[in-house]
């Protein structure tokens, strides 16, 4: 047989890389036992580095540092209620029947230091939240007052010294430890640190790489010409790393270059916590991932390929002591694989902000046919009627991603069945 000439524009797989096939696919649980027994012990029990974050965005993340008061809060005696500011001994003996008359010398504006004093028999009008005005120690409520004449009011209960007044510092006093390291911020914390003029605070915070591979691809901002596809992964990984806690390092995306991917996947290793890269993680002729993270240091790569649908062409590695993910290409498969393996190491340092919600028994209302020996995510659309919830399995290749924008459950059919069929009592965990 003659030998076939090959032009010169040819794309020939010669290298073994390309030739290799995921031959030895790992189940989900498998690949969950092989990467946790290898990640160090400060990945497994979430102690992520040192990181500053607004406070607006810490909630559900672990303090790094002791947070001490700058200053003391309330700053200045307030009044817990509408009414007047008085002297409390001037009510002493007040009753309806024999009501205490005070004079009113002004009024307190509320967020304006009061510009009035209180001497001997005298109030001033003051609203929830004002400034005591100086000479007051008390607070009687509006409605145990009523007004005589223009310039009088009548006392009609008497008031102790400090009632309905917060006195400066009875809440948090300057130089005290309001929050110790550890600490996990909750809405009442962030409340605390908002009154006391703290904008940031160290928490301990994966930091992820994520890193977009393909040489088809432009960023989500550009005009994409003839041939080329927006990068969907990449903002969507980051946005999945902020819903878990974590703080997204942007590597940003390169072509299928392997010096360039490599270059990138460094400074990865070098800045972040753990690292996901997209494409470039099945046996294709640019799909190269796999041979960069063995060469990037030890263990490498540590599995290869998932029995499971979608999701088949995963990467799991670790390079020193990060942790390296090659995410598949397609954008539902990609967010399932987050969704099953990365969360679940986020989860260890932000538990509330990877927590799912509780998974629901509903009717299938058609069939689906599955194959046999992998495990298979179905997106559907969850519905409640009057017989209870039905869930919809909705069709569609993993490289569209209107099937998981459109859905609001996903589904796992386990590896040994071959298929679910209508009127089956499925679980689907909420989306």
């Amino acid at each position: 047989m003659m030998p076939v000439e090959v032009g010169p524009q040819a794309r020939w797989p010669a290298r073994s890389a390309m030739s290799r096939e995921l031959r030895q696919l790992k189940t989900l649980e498998e690949a969950r036992r092989i990467l946790w027994e290898a990640l160090p012990a400060r990945l497994r029990e979430g102690r992520f580095g040192a990181r500053p974050a607004a406070i607006s965005e810490a909630g559900g993340l672990v303090l790094d540092e002791d947070v001490v008061c700058p200053a003391d809060l309330p700053p200045f005696d307030r009044s817990i209620m509408d009414g007047f500011a008085v002297r409390a001994e001037d009510t002493f003996g007040a009753s309806e029947g024999l009501p205490a008359y005070l004079k009113l010398a002004g009024e307190v504006v509320m967020g304006e230091e009061p510009t009035v004093s209180l001497s001997h028999q005298q109030a001033a009008a003051i609203p929830t939240g004002g400034m005591l005005p100086a000479g007051a120690d008390a607070v009687v409520m509006v409605e145990h007052t009523q007004p005589w004449g223009e310039d009088t009011v009548e006392v009609l209960r008497p008031v102790a010294p400090g009632e309905n007044v917060v006195r400066r510092g009875d809440d948090v006093r300057a130089g005290e430890v309001i929050l110790a390291a550890g600490h996990r911020l909750r809405p009442q914390d962030v409340s605390a640190l908002a009154g006391l003029g703290i904008a940031e605070v160290m928490v301990r915070r994966a930091r992820v790489g994520v890193l977009s591979t393909g040489s088809e691809l432009v960023p989500h901002t550009a005009e994409a010409a003839p041939g080329q596809i927006r990068d969907m992964n990449g903002p969507a990984l980051q946005a999945a790393v902020r819903s878990h806690g974590g703080e997204p390092l942007d590597l940003g995306i390169v072509s299928d270059d392997e010096e360039a991917i490599r270059s990138a996947l460094k400074r990865g290793l070098a800045e972040a916590d753990l690292v996901l890269v997209s494409g470039g993680t099945s046996v294709g002729i640019e799909d190269v991932i796999h041979d960069i993270i063995d060469s990037l240091g030890e263990p490498g790569v540590l599995v290869h390929g998932l029995a499971v649908k979608p999701g088949k062409p995963v990467i799991i590695g670790l390079v020193g002591e990060v942790p390296i993910f090659g995410m598949p290409g397609h954008p539902t498969s990609c967010l399932i694989i987050f969704r099953e393996l990365v969360a679940e190491i986020l989860q260890t340092a932000c538990p509330e902000r990877a927590a799912r919600p509780q998974a629901v028994t509903a009717r299938l209302t058609r069939n689906f046919a599955s194959q046999a020996g992998r495990e298979e995510f179905v997106p559907v659309l969850l519905e409640e009627g009057e017989g209870g919830w039905t869930a919809t399995p909705l069709l569609g290749p993993s490289a569209l991603i209107s099937t998981l924008v459109r859905a609001n459950g996903l589904i796992r059919i386990p590896a040994v069945a071959e298929g679910i069929y209508t009127g089956d009592e499925v679980e689907v965990e909420p989306l």
